[in-house]
């Protein structure tokens, strides 16, 4: 799949309540997460010790749910674009849930849907439901209210 193309930031002012995107596949490998307990010192051993976590309650290691939160710029990055804006930064999020978990070996993608667009000074300010898949899941990894501005 490749990155979808939105030609201008006030045509998304008619899209609120739509899909945007839906990005590739994103693979989570052991080294990602020991990455990432690194970067933040949470050496939870449910996360970064294979063998005792293969006694665990998942029968293997799992990424961090904040590690799951933060791939939302990668998925971002490889979901949409709009072409029409100079720069884009996050502004915040609302709800987060962490509804499944994310064993290693597993590949997650996102879906992105607009649910609100408030004009402000310089573009937009966007209100994005995204919600992190896990490939052969029925529940979703991550569902999140993502608030970003971009400015044209």
């Amino acid at each position: 799949m490749t990155v979808v193309h939105i030609p201008r930031l006030a045509d998304l002012a008619q899209r609120v309540g739509e899909e945007l995107a839906v990005t590739d596949w994103l693979d989570i490998d052991q080294a990602r997460i020991d990455r990432f307990a690194e970067a933040t010192g949470d050496h939870q051993w449910i996360h970064v010790d294979p063998a005792r976590a293969a006694s665990g309650p998942f029968g293997t290691t799992v990424a961090h749910g904040f590690l799951t939160l933060s791939l939302l710029s990668w998925f971002f990055e490889h979901g949409f674009v709009v072409d029409d804006t100079r720069m884009g930064l996050n502004y915040g999020l609302n709800k987060v849930r962490f509804p499944a978990p994310v064993p290693v070996g597993s590949r997650l993608r996102a879906r992105f849907k607009l649910t609100a667009y408030e004009p402000i000074e310089g573009g937009a300010q966007l209100l994005v439901e995204a919600t992190i898949e896990r490939e052969g899941s029925a529940k979703p990894v991550c569902v999140a209210e993502s608030l970003t501005r971009r400015y044209v």
